[in-house]
């Protein structure tokens, strides 16, 4: 089925994106911050230290908590040890990106490989090996192996937030392609009807 799709006015202006690697959380948090002029969080940003370092629990924590201290943001990532201690409970919209395995994994493959060849820098500390990709042993090293590792525990928290947003009033959506991500931006944009689709 679709995804519940509100009016705009029903999004909120503390909007947590989760969902599995590749699956547009970033693309679709920068797009909602800019068209709601509020700032936009990137948690792989705030996490990851030059060459792949990574900080502990309290000192991610304390970096969550001080990016998220105003009263509106778009936030995008899981990291969901810490996130759903200190970041969910602030928001009052959630939007699961549900993409499925194949579509995530060519993503994987495609944006890794580009970010390889061009050398790019990510959030000015670290640098991407294509190849890592490839070590499918290693949910660590591979994106491609963290979401297969991933899915189901990720899934299992994932419908348990819906659960608890539903209970609380909160909006939950759950967008299952590009489609539904479209129609979400079209509602913004005041471009869609007012129907929704199913839950």
């Amino acid at each position: 089925m679709g995804a519940r799709q509100p009016p705009a006015g029903l999004l909120g202006r503390r909007i947590v994106i989760f969902g599995p690697s590749c699956s547009g959380k970033s693309t679709l948090g920068m797009e909602l911050a800019r068209r709601l002029d509020i700032p936009f969080i990137k948690l792989d940003a705030l996490f990851w230290q030059e060459n792949w370092g990574r900080p502990s629990d309290g000192d991610f924590c304390a970096l969550l908590r001080g990016a998220h201290g105003g009263e509106e943001w778009v936030s995008a990532g899981n990291y969901l040890r810490q996130a759903r201690f200190v970041t969910w409970p602030l928001a009052d919209t959630f939007i699961w990106l549900d993409i499925g395995l194949p579509t995530t994994t060519w993503r994987i493959l495609r944006r890794s490989w580009r970010r390889w060849r061009s050398r790019e820098l990510l959030w000015g500390v670290c640098r991407e090996s294509f190849w890592r990709q490839l070590a499918l042993w290693s949910e660590h090293r591979s994106l491609i192996r963290y979401n297969i590792a991933r899915r189901r525990p990720n899934r299992a928290a994932f419908e348990a937030a819906q659960r608890d947003a539903e209970a609380a009033g909160k909006t939950f959506l759950r967008l299952r392609s590009r489609r539904d991500v479209e129609l979400l931006l079209a509602r913004l944009d005041g471009r869609a009807g007012t129907g929704a689709s199913g839950p």
